[in-house]
C-alpha cells in the first residue's frame, strides 16, 4: 500500500503564492508519472500539473506560467509552487501517483487552497 501525504495548503489572498508537498511512502523513483489534480466545488476535477519519471512536465491551461511542479527523489516528495494565485484558483489539491508495476494509481487525502479577493 502507498500513501501519498500532502501539506502546504492554506489561506492566501490574490497575487501572492503558496507551495504544496506531497511526499510518498514508496520510491518516486520507480514512478511512472505524479501530479497535481485540483477539484472546486461543483466542478469536475481537472488535472493541475505532472510529471514523468523522465523529467517531463505536463500542465493544465489555467495555471500555465503560475505554476511550477517540481521532485526530489531523495525526500521522496513533489512540490507544487503555486505564484500569483487567483480566486478561481479555489479549490482541494490532491496528489496522484502510477508506479510501475502497480496496477492502479494513488490518491492523496487533498489539501484545501483557498484564494481571497
Amino acid at each position: 500500500q502507498v500513501q501519498l501525504v500532502e501539506s502546504g495548503g492554506g489561506l492566501v489572498q490574490a497575487g501572492g503564492s503558496l507551495r504544496l508537498s506531497c511526499t510518498s511512502s514508496r520510491s518516486i523513483v520507480t514512478s511512472r508519472t505524479m501530479g497535481w489534480y485540483r477539484q472546486a466545488p461543483g466542478k469536475q476535477r481537472e488535472l493541475v500539473a505532472s510529471t514523468t519519471s523522465g523529467g517531463s512536465t505536463n500542465y493544465g491551461d489555467s495555471v500555465k506560467g503560475r505554476f511550477t511542479i517540481s521532485r526530489d527523489n531523495v525526500k521522496n516528495t513533489i512540490y507544487l509552487q503555486m505564484n500569483d494565485l487567483k480566486p478561481e484558483d479555489t479549490a482541494v489539491y490532491v496528489c496522484n501517483a502510477a508506479f510501475y508495476g502497480l496496477g492502479r494509481d494513488y490518491w492523496g487525502q487533498g489539501t484545501q487552497v483557498t484564494v481571497s479577493s
